[in-house]
């Protein structure tokens, strides 16, 4: 029985908890109509992001360009930010939009 305890104690743990995200702009291009939004995730945890969030504020960012919105580019990228004994302490995921619509769009 105890063992069992352990077991699953220990697989708690292993799982992560839930974070709860929000991506915030990281960068972007108004020449190339790209804008990159990022969060950052610690070891153990499993990120929830609001991706509707996300494309809102990327869309708004677009928007002070002359475009009317902004789509994702469908894929995200993780770099390691900080590394520690056991491994990547803290990673670096961004995710690209393309602005699209509008004026600028035209030229």
């Amino acid at each position: 029985m105890r063992k069992v305890l352990v077991l699953v104690i220990g697989a708690l743990l292993l799982s992560g908890c839930a974070a709860k995200k929000q991506m915030i702009p990281m960068g972007g291009s108004k020449a190339d109509g790209t804008v990159k939004m990022g969060y950052t995730v610690k070891m153990f945890e499993n990120p929830v992001v609001d991706l509707m969030q996300a494309k809102g504020l990327a869309a708004q960012k677009c928007q002070t360009w002359g475009y009317d919105g902004a789509e994702a580019f469908g894929g995200q990228s993780s770099v390691c930010g900080e590394m520690g004994g056991y491994g990547c302490n803290v990673t670096n995921v961004t995710v690209e939009y393309q602005c699209t619509g509008g004026k600028a769009s035209q030229n």
